[in-house]
C-alpha cells in the first residue's frame, strides 16, 4: 500500500484514483471530481442507535458540533457515543475528532453513521491514544443512503499492555470506505480488528486495515467477514507489518464471504509484511456461496428456504458479533445484523 491519502473535501487534488495502489478498489475520483459545495449546519437531536447503551454523547450534524466546530476532543474512561449525522443534498462536510484513554483506564467507543438526504460526501478523520495498561473497545455502525460517499479514517496509537479492540458494522454506500491505522508496539498490547458488511443493491463498502509491529512481543487478532448480493460491491485490505526486531509477533488475519449474486464481486487482499524472525503469522482468505448441502439438510428437516438461508447466513457472519465481549454492543449489532439479513435474504 501507499503512504496513507490524507483527503480533503476542499481540494479535489486530494482526491485519490484507483491509480493510488489501495483505493484501487475504491475509485473516489470517478465519482467525486470536484469539490462539493459545503453542506448547511443541522440540528442533531441526542440519541441514535446506541441510545440506551447510555455513555456521554458527542454529535456532529453535518460536520459540526453543537458548539460550531468541525473538531472534537474527548479524554476519560466509561463510555462515549460519538455520532456523525449527516442530512444533506448534494454537498460536502467533514470533521475530526480526537479521543485519549489514560492509562489504565477502560473505554467503550460506540460510533454511528447515520444518514439522511442524498448524494452528499462525507469525510471523517479520528485520532485514538491508548494509553499504557489500558483499553479501548470500539464498535462502528455505518447506516448511509445508498447514493453517498461517506470516508472515514482512523490513526490508533496503542502503548506498551494496552489493548485496542474494534469491530465495523457496514451496509455500504455509492462509495463507503472505513480505514484503520494502527501503531503497534508490542511490549504486551494486543489489537482485535474485526468487521462485518452486509450489502444489496449497487452499494460498496471497503473496509482497509493496516497494523504495524515495531516492538517485541505484540499480538493481532483479525477477522472480517461479509455477504454481498445483487450487484454490490465489497472490498477488503487488511495489512500487517512486522518491522525488524518485532520478535515474538502474533498476528493472524481471516477474510471470509459470500457472494449471492453473479453481478456481485468482492475484491480481497490480505497481507503479511514481515521484517523479523521469530514470529508466529498467518492469514486467510475464502469467497463463496451459501453451502447447498447446508441448505438442503436445513430444508430436509422442515425449515422453509428463506427462514434456511437466513439462518445459515446469520451463523456464518455471527461469529464477527460474538467477538463483542460487552454484552449491550453485541446485542446492538446482532440485532443489526439479523434485521440487514432479513431485508437481504
Amino acid at each position: 500500500m501507499n503512504a496513507p491519502v490524507r483527503l480533503d473535501l476542499r481540494d479535489a487534488s486530494t482526491f485519490p484514483t484507483r491509480r493510488v495502489e489501495d483505493w484501487k478498489w475504491s475509485d473516489l475520483k470517478r465519482f467525486l471530481r470536484e469539490a462539493p459545495a459545503v453542506s448547511p449546519a443541522i440540528v442533531v437531536a441526542p440519541g441514535g442507535p446506541f441510545a440506551a447503551l447510555g455513555g456521554q454523547e458527542i454529535a456532529f450534524g453535518n460536520g459540526l458540533t453543537v458548539d460550531a466546530a468541525s473538531e472534537a476532543r474527548f479524554e476519560g474512561a466509561g463510555v462515549l457515543r460519538l455520532r456523525f449525522v449527516s442530512d444533506a443534498q448534494s454537498t460536502g462536510h467533514q470533521a475530526s475528532a480526537t479521543v485519549v484513554v489514560p492509562a489504565g483506564a477502560e473505554l467503550l467507543v460506540l460510533e454511528s453513521y447515520e444518514g439522511a438526504g442524498s448524494a452528499y460526501a462525507s469525510n471523517v478523520g479520528l485520532t485514538f491514544e491508548v494509553g499504557e495498561g489500558a483499553r479501548l473497545t470500539r464498535v462502528v455502525l455505518l447506516e448511509e443512503p445508498e447514493d453517498v460517499i461517506s470516508v472515514s479514517v482512523a490513526d490508533v496509537t496503542v502503548a506498551p499492555h494496552a489493548r485496542y479492540e474494534h469491530t465495523v458494522l457496514a451496509s455500504g454506500a455509492k462509495l463507503q470506505r472505513h480505514e484503520t491505522r494502527v501503531n503497534h508496539p508490542g511490549h504486551g498490547a494486543s489489537v482485535r480488528l474485526d468487521g462485518l458488511y452486509v450489502l444489496a443493491g449497487s452499494r460498496h463498502a471497503d473496509l482497509t486495515t493496516v497494523v504495524d509491529h515495531q516492538g517485541v512481543g505484540g499480538v493481532t487478532s483479525q477477522l472480517t467477514k461479509g455477504v454481498v448480493a445483487d450487484s454490490a460491491r465489497g472490498v477488503f485490505q487488511g495489512r500487517i507489518v512486522v518491522d525488524r526486531g518485532a520478535d515474538q509477533t502474533d498476528a493472524r488475519m481471516g477474510h471470509h464471504a459470500l457472494i449471492l449474486s453473479d453481478k456481485a464481486e468482492i475484491d480481497a487482499k490480505p497481507e503479511l509484511e514481515i521484517y523479523a524472525d521469530d514470529v508466529s503469522c498467518a492469514h486467510g482468505n475464502t469467497i463463496g456461496a451459501l453451502d447447498e448441502n447446508a441448505l438442503f439438510y436445513a430444508r430436509a428437516r422442515g425449515v422453509p428456504e428463506h427462514e434456511a438461508r437466513v439462518m445459515l447466513t446469520q451463523a456464518f457472519l455471527g461469529e464477527v458479533t460474538d467477538r463483542i465481549e460487552h454484552e449491550g454492543a453485541r446485542e446492538a449489532a446482532q440485532a443489526w445484523l439479523a434485521e440487514r439479513l432479513e431485508a437481504l435474504l
